[in-house]
């Protein structure tokens, strides 16, 4: 009986689909889409900011993807989704009213509550800022409970950057420092141009008491930690986000072992000190 505290039923209660319909549809980039999901059963998808679903289009398959945002303009879950294969393609072609199912969420989320109190850096890479999205806006939320707030924000080109709109609005607050800059841009780009550890020493933070987040490639989290761990921020402070081959989402399948480690069940987000040898190879 589903429903039971039988734990070898568990597995089977935590992947049951719930049915989704698309709400609203923005597009960010040439190949990237932000999805507002609607629940058949009209109750919110509960969430902590860095946690992630599995989302599964009829007849094509499904995929995790890190939810971008919660319950809001009529919204009961947001996504972020970049076409990358069959089934993200279908997400992303999806119009207003399309059906698919989704479970979860899973995973551990960011280290807001131990946040608390401290002044906190955000730096993303590309798309890596749609996990992130929830965290800056939790702390924008609770903005009295820490100290100074920034995000570093890095893309290919201008054309790559997500979430342009809020970028804007959160660049022209007081309370919190945004510094963005790309790879590469044409003649009429007028900000940054340079990797993402170029801004670190443009924001304010005390590293003595300081809890960062970013996520985005591997190499970009790998030198984005080392830099703050060089600035004096401990690498038990500096969190990551590891989304690799996510399958069943509960730690039974084994797709997503990463090391000793479920990146569903265990991450996807981790401490860095944690996974240091992981990333890219031992560092030295």
């Amino acid at each position: 009986m589903i429903g039971t505290n039988d734990p070898t039923l568990r597995p089977v209660e935590e992947m049951l689909l719930r049915p989704f319909t698309v709400h609203s549809i923005r597009r960010e980039t040439i190949d990237t889409v932000t999805l507002g999901f609607v629940a058949a059963d009209g109750q919110p998808l509960p969430f902590e900011p860095g946690q992630f679903v599995m989302i599964y289009v009829m007849g094509v398959g499904e995929v995790p993807i890190s939810i971008a945002g919660g319950a809001a303009a009529g919204d009961d879950v947001v996504l972020t989704v970049r076409a990358v294969g069959a089934v993200t393609n279908a997400i992303c072609s999806m119009q207003a009213g399309d059906a698919v199912g989704i479970r979860g969420p899973y995973g551990m989320g960011w280290p807001l509550a131990q946040a608390r109190g401290h002044d906190v850096v955000i730096a993303a890479g590309g798309i890596g800022l749609a996990p992130l999205r929830p965290a800056v806006m939790h702390l924008l939320d609770h903005r009295r409970d820490f100290g100074s707030l920034s995000l570093i924000y890095g893309a290919r080109t201008p054309s790559d950057l997500l979430y342009l709109d809020e970028l804007r609005r959160w660049r022209a607050r007081f309370d919190i420092e945004v510094e963005v800059t790309v790879d590469r841009a044409p003649s009429d780009w007028y900000g940054d141009v340079g990797v993402v550890t170029n801004l670190l020493g443009r924001v304010a933070f005390d590293p003595d008491n300081t809890v960062a987040m970013t996520c985005g490639p591997e190499i970009m989290m790998k030198v984005v930690a080392r830099e703050l761990e060089r600035s004096g921020v401990p690498a038990t402070a500096v969190a990551v986000s590891m989304e690799r081959n996510m399958k069943c989402g509960i730690g039974f399948c084994g797709h997503c072992q990463y090391g000793p480690d479920f990146v569903c069940r265990d991450g996807p987000v981790f401490d860095y000190d944690a996974v240091r040898a992981r990333l890219s190879g031992e560092e030295r």
